[in-house]
């Protein structure tokens, strides 16, 4: 029972839910293999630091004997995944599906260990339904079960059109883990409906019902919103090293705790013992820095890793930064402030179209590395150096 005890903790560490806990303990305690089902609709070529939450759960998983059935839902993403939007979505072509789960596959085994990850397409199992079928799977489940959904029930209150095939989604996700006979199955807080779904339907189909674990959704470099691309406040799977480092490095210090949990390999005795370190007196920029380092290296390589570091190091050590830079504190009635206006705000230009005007030519800079985002975001209790030009320096410190 202690072994247990130990490996439920390393599963728990960073988890919203675990639905039930005691049967994923019973299924624990059969001390077999266990089919550990996470799925990932290819809806864009590239993968950022928020989806690579759950993937680092499965390596988890896999440290810990475990088979990994990494799901490329090439035939649900043709559909559209409804969960959290207000309004239809709107499905990929065939050919974007396919294009973008051959960028998840590359991009998946800089986490994952390619020798023993199971890489499966739920058309494989879909495209052999006939319409009889998908009508069968369909009376499995009833329109009440799905407006208990809480974006379909807004969706409908408001009067808004849901689509029939909106329905299938939750059906089709639940199936998958039939076809796959998953003992687990991962996946974000959002998609806890579509978790419980396949629970329901192993069941009607006479398996033991899979045990859920949610992850909560990774806050993006504001702080605040879930990490998207639309948002403009992700960091990429594929940025460049100085690229990835400098985002990083602009995340306020509180947010970092939060990145040190969910994408970290470190232990959390190590990670509290730098917090301890924090409160007592360390700069947080050189722990930061380490967190940096880390998710450069697992992207690029070690050597990349701590190169970054020692650039980032250097810049601001040859001059580059001028002793008495001015300290500023702006107040934001928002959680963020777009870069534009916080230059303005400043002084560091003259206006919010200088400011544009000065990202557009490249003589922005946020602690040593280029902007070239004009609405970038910047949360509240960030610190960081700003620079504008050649000569126009500022520590500046946004508060609410």
């Amino acid at each position: 029972m202690e072994k247990i005890e130990e490996i439920l903790q390393i599963i728990k560490r960073g988890v919203e839910e675990v639905l039930p806990e005691d049967g994923l303990v019973k299924k624990l305690k059969e001390n077999r293999v266990l089919r550990i089902k996470a799925g990932f609709d290819p809806t864009a070529p590239d993968l950022h630091l928020g989806h690579t939450v759950l993937i680092h759960k499965l390596r988890q998983f896999q440290e810990l004997g475990h088979e990994i059935l990494f799901l490329i839902g090439d035939f649900t993403g043709m559909i559209g995944d409804p969960t959290g939007k207000n309004v239809t979505r709107k499905a990929l072509s065939k050919e974007d599906v396919i294009e973008n789960a051959k960028s998840y596959e590359e991009q998946i085994f800089k986490i994952l260990d390619r020798d023993v990850t199971k890489v499966v397409f739920n058309s494989e199992w879909m495209s052999k339904m006939n319409a009889a079928d998908l009508v069968q799977l369909a009376s499995k489940q009833t329109v009440a079960r799905m407006l208990e959904r809480d974006d379909f029930s807004k969706r409908y209150g408001s009067g808004q059109s849901i689509a029939i095939h909106e329905f299938l989604y939750p059906l089709i996700q639940g199936y998958d883990s039939v076809a796959l006979k998953a003992d687990v199955e991962l996946g974000g807080t959002d998609q806890k409906f579509n978790l419980l779904v396949g629970r329901q339907l192993q069941e009607v189909f006479n398996q033991e019902p899979q045990v859920v674990i949610t992850m909560p959704i990774l806050e993006g470099l504001d702080g605040v919103q879930k990490m998207s691309k639309s948002l403009n406040n992700y960091i990429g799977v594929s940025d460049a090293p100085d690229e990835m480092f400098g985002k990083i490095m602009s995340i306020s210090d509180e947010l970092m705790w939060r990145y040190f949990e969910l994408l970290s390999f470190r232990s959390l005795s190590e990670i509290n013992q730098w917090r301890l370190d924090v409160n007592d007196g360390l700069n947080p920029r050189d722990i930061k820095f380490k967190l940096g380092e880390e998710i450069v290296a697992r992207y690029h390589g070690e050597k990349a890793g701590s190169e970054v570091v020692k650039e980032f190091i250097n810049r601001f050590s040859k001059g580059a930064v001028p002793k008495d830079i001015d300290e500023k504190v702006i107040v934001s009635e928002n959680v963020s402030i777009g870069i534009a206006q916080l230059l303005k705000l400043s002084g560091l230009t003259q206006s919010t179209s200088d400011s544009y005007r000065m990202i557009k030519q490249g003589a922005v800079k946020i602690n040593g590395e280029k902007v070239s985002d004009s609405k970038l975001q910047l949360s509240v209790n960030s610190e960081n150096i700003y620079q504008v030009g050649k000569r126009k320096f500022a520590k500046i410190k946004i508060k609410k």
